[in-house]
C-alpha cells in the first residue's frame, strides 16, 4: 500500500503544485452547474439577487423586522440575514458534498498519479466563487439601503480565512469517511440542518439566555457570523484574541482532516 505524506508542508504544497489542475476542475465544476440552462452562468447573479429581494420583502416590508442594536432601517435585517447565509452556504455546500466526493470520482482513484487530496479544495473554490458573487450583490444592496460601508469591511478576508480552513479540514475527513461509511452522507444532511438553526443566522446571539449562549460557540459558524456582523454593520474591529484562538483551532482541524485523508486513502481502491 502506498504511503502518503501527512505533513503540514504537503498540505500546502500539494494544492500549489497542482494549482493549474485545481483551477481547471473548479472552473468545470462551476460551469457544470449551469450546463443546459438558458442564461448559463448569469444565474450566479440572479440567484442571490432574487433571494435578497425575497428577504427584503418578507422581513423588511411584511414583518418589518429590525435588528436589535441596529439603525432600525427596514432593509437592515435582510442584509444582516443575508450576510450570515453567505457564510452558511459555503459551509453547507462543502460539507454536504464531502461524503460523496471520492464516490463521484471513482475513475480518479484508479489513477495513481491523480492528487485526490485536491478534490475538497475544488469544491471549496467553486462554493467560494458563488459566495463572492453573493457578497457583491450584498454590497450593492448595502450601498443603496444603508449607504457606504465602513472601512472595517476590508477585514472580511481576515475573518473568512480561518473559517475556510475549518471547512477544508472537515471536508477531507468526510471525503474519506464517505468511502468506508456510506451512511455518513445521510447523517451529514441532518447535521447541516442542526448547525443552521444552532447558528445566529435568524437571531442575535445576545437574544439567547446567558447559560446557553456559550454552548453555541461550539458551532464553528457562530464566531465567524458574529464577528462578520460586527465588522460589516457596527464598524468595529473583530475580537483579535478570539480570532487568534479560532485560527489556531482552524489550522489544527485542517491538518487533522488532511492527515486522516492521507492515512486512509490507500484503501480507497480496495473498497471501491
Amino acid at each position: 500500500m502506498q504511503v502518503f505524506s501527512i505533513s503540514p508542508f504537503e498540505m500546502v504544497a500539494s494544492p500549489w503544485r497542482n494549482r493549474s489542475l485545481v483551477l481547471e476542475l473548479s472552473k468545470r465544476d462551476i460551469l457544470a452547474r449551469y450546463k443546459g440552462t438558458l442564461v448559463g452562468a448569469l444565474w450566479t447573479f440572479v440567484n442571490p439577487l432574487l433571494m435578497l429581494a425575497v428577504y427584503s420583502f418578507v422581513f423588511g416590508f411584511v414583518f418589518k423586522t429590525s435588528w436589535r442594536g441596529g439603525t432600525g432601517n427596514g432593509g437592515e435585517f435582510p442584509l444582516v440575514l443575508f450576510s450570515g447565509l453567505i457564510v452558511f452556504n459555503v459551509f453547507s455546500e462543502c460539507i454536504s458534498r464531502g461524503p460523496t466526493l471520492i464516490l463521484s470520482h471513482i475513475s480518479y482513484v484508479k489513477k495513481v498519479i491523480f492528487p485526490l487530496e485536491i478534490l475538497p479544495l475544488v469544491t471549496l473554490l467553486s462554493s467560494l466563487f458563488h459566495a463572492v458573487i453573493s457578497f457583491i450583490v450584498w454590497l450593492v444592496a448595502y450601498f443603496f439601503i444603508l449607504g457606504v460601508p465602513d472601512i472595517h469591511i476590508l477585514l472580511t478576508p481576515l475573518l473568512i480565512t480561518p473559517f475556510l480552513m475549518v471547512v477544508m479540514g472537515v471536508s477531507w475527513l468526510l471525503a474519506s469517511l464517505g468511502v468506508y461509511l456510506r451512511d455518513i452522507s445521510q447523517a451529514v444532511g441532518v447535521i447541516v440542518t442542526v448547525v443552521m438553526f444552532m447558528s445566529p443566522l435568524f437571531y442575535a446571539l445576545k437574544d439567547i439566555p446567558e447559560p446557553f449562549r456559550s454552548y453555541l460557540y461550539i458551532n464553528p459558524l457562530t464566531f465567524i457570523i458574529e464577528e462578520m456582523r460586527k465588522v460589516l454593520f457596527l464598524g468595529q474591529l473583530p475580537d483579535m484574541y478570539l480570532l487568534g484562538g479560532y485560527s489556531g483551532v482552524a489550522l489544527l482541524t485542517m491538518w487533522l482532516g488532511f492527515g486522516w485523508f492521507q492515512k486512509s486513502r490507500g484503501g480507497f481502491a480496495d473498497v471501491l
